[in-house]
């Protein structure tokens, strides 16, 4: 064995070994359908050191660990990649994929008793079927394989849903900065130098949290926007203090429904518990005390075409964007909500709108037929059957395709609306989704998005006018209209709360 190989090998024995583990997922409670193990093989699912490839190029989580473990970690650390795992959002998942998880993390935690640190990448706010809490579950159950006295370092969306389990038995609670979500490259970057600090025992790291009666979502809690500007400030301001290594303020996924329900602040700092607590207590009060902020308002389907027919100038330099508020896919609704496209086609049939609907049975078959062929199908009302109708639709095929985001996927077109109709649910964040379907976006009048957030920088080119429309749906943005039934009392604005407890 050559000398190089041989102190190769010796330094890579002497690396401190951190396991990369990552299983995102945010639930909707109110969704009929589950989360499988194919959800996840259909957006991102990998094993061992096929996940590494990736790692090395991705723009998320995963991209800031890998870059700051061989970049800030370089002579001192070596990755140890368990499992790294996508769905989109959805209903909660079986009982059967979560279990495979644990045995795959287990199997790895086996073939790596010396492991010095854990980096688990999670949403926050997943929900699996007969299972309260399900990270704090998972937490809980790797305390038990490897000790408490194991680092484990948990990056978050910062629409999380914090519990005592979470808190209990992680080491830091870190989150993104950033509603659209921007940081999710840099939130990897920042939990994984809090990890390897830790590890190396340059730091000590010390944790508080608190918790409030409060439910707040939709639209309201954008970082760059009043209420909530100030307080995403104040969370960057308190990361630059001089012992704070870790800041963070969840207002939670409101599509959530479990005991422990409600917005949440955690603070880490550096051997200094009462400081943690302090900050928490004092970003838990900024975020109580705009609780009465009003919702933006959203449009019915039939005020928002009006409001789309007023805006002339607006159409003639780009396009109305209308967010279908009722049937977010990204914050887990099936996406196969009827009532926009219905409302379009009887209302608008003059504009040029733009819809996309899920409706595998219907893809399938039409992709079998020519384009310019006359078809007669029904859309909808399959899946979630409480709040979406079916609806009948004859058409003209005016184009087919298939990727691996939207599966087979037509485009049908009556008057002057199309209607995207996919296999695989998409939340229709980016507007290559159009351009797929051979839509040209300036031509647009009209185009429906379903996610609450991301279409409005990466539709910026195009969009001049945002409405938020809401119809019925699983993804209702007025919490009182949301079947709880797991969900704490109080919780504001559901009960009337004029206070809070720090935790």
């Amino acid at each position: 064995m050559s000398s190089f190989i041989k102190n190769s090998l010796l330094s890579d024995h002497m690396k401190h070994k951190i396991a990369l583990i990552e299983i995102q997922q945010e639930t909707n409670s109110f969704s009929p359908l589950l989360t499988t193990r194919r959800d996840f093989e259909a957006m991102f699912l990998k094993y061992g050191d096929e996940i590494l490839p990736d790692a090395q190029v991705s723009k998320f989580q995963t991209g800031g660990f890998y870059r700051t473990a061989t970049e800030y970690g370089r002579d001192s650390v070596q990755i140890v990649p368990i499992v790294c795992a996508w769905a989109q959002s959805g209903g909660p998942l079986t009982r059967e994929v979560f279990a495979h998880f644990k045995e795959v993390i287990a199997t790895g935690l086996q073939r790596h008793p010396d492991l010095a640190g854990i980096w688990l990448s999670m949403h926050g706010a997943m929900g699996v079927e007969g299972i309260s809490d399900p990270e704090g579950d998972l937490l809980r159950w790797l305390r038990e394989q490897v000790g408490d006295a194991l680092p484990i370092v948990l990056p978050l969306d910062l629409h999380a849903n914090i519990t005592r389990r979470m808190v209990q038995h992680t080491t830091c609670i870190s989150a993104y900065h950033t509603n659209p979500h921007r940081d999710h490259f840099q939130t990897g970057v920042r939990s994984a130098k809090l990890l390897i600090d830790t590890v190396l025992g340059r730091i000590k790291p010390t944790m508080a949290y608190c918790k409030l009666p409060l439910l707040k979502g939709g639209g309201y809690n954008i970082d760059f926007l009043a209420p909530m500007r100030r307080i995403f400030g104040k969370v960057r301001q308190l990361e630059k203090r001089k012992g704070v290594l870790s800041a963070a303020i969840f207002p939670v996924h409101i599509w959530l429904d479990d005991p422990e329900l409600g917005w949440s602040t955690v603070v880490v700092t550096d051997n200094d518990p009462a400081l943690a607590k302090q900050l928490a207590e004092e970003l838990a009060a900024m975020c109580w005390a705009v609780r009465d902020v009003a919702h933006p308002q959203p449009d019915t389907p039939e005020t928002a075409l009006q409001k789309v027919r007023k805006a002339q100038w607006q159409r003639l330099v780009g396009t109305a964007i209308l967010c279908d508020v009722s049937d977010v896919v990204s914050a887990g609704a099936p996406g196969e909500n009827t009532h926009l496209i219905r409302t379009i086609l009887e209302q608008a049939p003059d504009l040029v709108a733009y819809t996309s609907i899920r409706d595998a049975e219907v893809a399938r078959q039409v992709f079998e037929q020519q384009a310019g062929t006359s078809v007669s199908v029904v859309l909808g009302g399959k899946l979630e059957t409480h709040f979406n109708a079916p609806l009948p639709l004859e058409a003209i095929l005016f184009r087919k395709f298939e990727n691996a985001t939207t599966g087979k996927a037509v485009v049908l077109q009556r008057d002057r609306t199309f209607v995207v109709v996919t296999e695989h649910p998409n939340p229709v964040m980016k507007p290559q989704f159009y351009k797929d379907a051979g839509l040209n976006l300036w031509k647009a009048d009209v185009v429906v998005v379903k996610n609450l957030f991301p279409f409005r920088y990466f539709f910026l080119r195009y969009n001049r006018l945002t409405l938020n429309v809401l119809s019925a749906g699983v993804t209702n943005i007025d919490v009182q209209q949301l079947d709880y039934r797991l969900r704490p009392v109080p919780l504001y604005p559901l009960e009337n709360v004029d206070y809070f407890l720090a935790t």
